[in-house]
């Protein structure tokens, strides 16, 4: 694990941010870190960071206790952005650079291949405060990616960004992720981390509901559903007289003629009785599992209903 938290607690005053939270975060993964607003994901960054301390449990990284040169290694992108509106652009982003420990050369080099990476070299010489929120922050993402870290914290990254940029940032993501970064995503944009994650933790009201491989997670909450597809002409026959185990969630017609069909079946069936079911009324065009996606298990373990498919 290059970071792994350990019986983390954390209080502010009488309120308890978090307690006894134990993540661990692989190396060279992209991990996603979830859970409603004020559940406790930004003062878990906060502890990852050290901006803040825990009150209980530790923090490893690489294996041993955390200390404050560690924090070298860490590209934190917050959800609040904060640069200072009169700096010019580039006579900024080197400062920031230099605090991640570059030189002054160093950083300069860097970060102009990255301003015409991102096509804003005529930037380089305008204050923060001619710049829009979009372009704001990816000085910020610039800044934050410059000192090549082993570890890198985006805090709602695409927040703000139109289809476009949020896209130019998301391959941005990958292809670090690529070179070898590990990456914390905290984001409520359940597509991008079904996208892109590996594992996932979701935390509720302080505690860590959820954690493990996502795609191992879809499959343990699988809730049994199944969609196929037909011929038009076959249409009728697919649901006469269904048997009790076997329910009809929902019916769409589709494109060449072909209908598609969603069954929910009762716990003790399987995929296979409902294939042996179907073959003797008709031929299959294609056969599915509906698993549960993010946004589905995020509901069904937040709320303890089960999210509408």
């Amino acid at each position: 694990m290059l970071i792994e938290t350990k019986n983390i607690e954390k209080s502010f005053g009488s309120h308890c941010a978090l307690r006894d939270v134990s993540v661990g975060v692989k190396e060279g993964s992209v991990f996603g870190l979830l859970g409603p607003n004020g559940a406790g994901k930004t003062t878990l960054i906060r502890l990852i960071n050290q901006i803040i301390f825990p009150d209980k449990g530790e923090i490893l990284f690489d294996g041993r206790a955390m200390t404050g040169d560690d924090v070298r290694e860490i590209g934190y992108l917050p959800e609040e952005r904060g640069l200072y509106k009169k700096m010019k652009v580039g006579e900024q982003a080197v400062y920031l650079a230099r605090l991640k420990g570059l030189s002054s050369h160093d950083a300069t080099v860097r970060l102009k291949r990255w301003f015409q990476k991102f096509e804003i070299e005529e930037w380089w010489n305008r204050t923060v405060d001619q710049l829009s929120k979009g372009m704001q922050q990816k000085i910020q993402f610039i800044v934050t990616v410059i000192h090549d870290p082993k570890l890198l914290i985006f805090d709602e990254p695409f927040s703000g960004f139109d289809p476009v940029n949020a896209t130019l940032l998301r391959n941005e993501i990958v292809d670090l992720h690529k070179k070898g970064a590990t990456i914390i995503l905290s984001t409520h944009n359940m597509t991008s981390v079904e996208e892109l994650c590996d594992d996932i933790a979701l935390i509720d009201h302080s505690h860590v509901v959820l954690h493990g491989n996502f795609r191992e997670i879809r499959k343990t909450m699988s809730t049994n559903q199944y969609e196929v597809a037909v011929d038009a002409s076959e249409n009728e026959v697919l649901t006469t007289e269904l048997p009790a185990w076997c329910h009809l969630v929902s019916h769409a017609g589709g494109e060449g003629g072909e209908h598609s069909y969603r069954f929910k079946l009762d716990e003790e069936k399987k995929a296979n009785d409902l294939v042996e079911l179907l073959l003797t009324r008709c031929r299959l065009q294609s056969f599915r599992e509906v698993l549960p996606s993010m946004n589905d298990i995020f509901i069904t373990t937040v709320t303890g209903k089960e999210a509408r498919q």
